[in-house]
């Protein structure tokens, strides 16, 4: 299938490299960060481990998560299925980012390899909706992809969630197929 999509000639950006800092419309000061599964505590001296804290807070987002706004059985309902996907879509093979709120985590957006691109997923905890963090959180996302030499990317979107829709052709994607309820957008991040 992954052959078979089109993707744009053009490419999409110049896109922002993580760490991002930026004021959401509700007055928050947001950090969209590289989750970075190597970043631990390699001094030994019992300091905290970022890493595990910052699993732990992503647990605790999708815990907490409306199951109105999960889409195609993502994000997992129960903690222990929770877990073993984050396990998943935060290994080395997947780029990463999240977006804080001080502690907390107000989103989360992954790139997950699918043979000649990457697939793209997004979640932006509902306490955070509409305040302008889904598009940083892309955006930051695209940058980390375009830095790290991803050429293309892809998602579904479910046809009637307009705004992630407009959200997504902000961002540059076009809809490559559009013969289910599902639309399927992509774009081009390298030559």
């Amino acid at each position: 299938m992954a052959g078979e999509r089109i993707y744009p000639d053009e490419v999409a950006g110049p896109f922002p490299r993580p760490p991002v800092s930026f004021e959401d419309r509700e007055g928050r000061t947001i950090e969209v960060r590289a989750y970075d599964t190597r970043d631990r505590d390699e001094t030994g001296d019992g300091g905290t481990d970022r890493s595990a804290e910052e699993f732990e807070a992503l647990v605790a987002m999708y815990d907490d998560f409306d199951p109105s706004d999960r889409a195609q059985g993502i994000p997992p309902g129960r903690e222990s299925r929770i877990r073993d996907w984050l396990d998943t879509i935060l290994g080395e093979d997947c780029l990463n980012v999240v977006a804080w709120d001080g502690e907390g985590v107000a989103g989360h957006a992954v790139l997950v390899p699918d043979e000649d691109a990457y697939e793209l997923a997004i979640f932006v905890y509902q306490p955070y909706q509409r305040a302008g963090i889904g598009t940083n959180l892309i955006e930051t996302l695209l940058g980390y992809g375009q830095e790290n030499g991803v050429e293309k990317v892809w998602l579904t979107v479910e046809r009637w969630n307009r705004p992630a829709v407009g959200l997504y052709e902000k961002v540059g994607f076009e809809t490559s197929n559009s013969e289910s309820f599902e639309l399927e957008m992509s774009l081009r991040l390298t030559e």
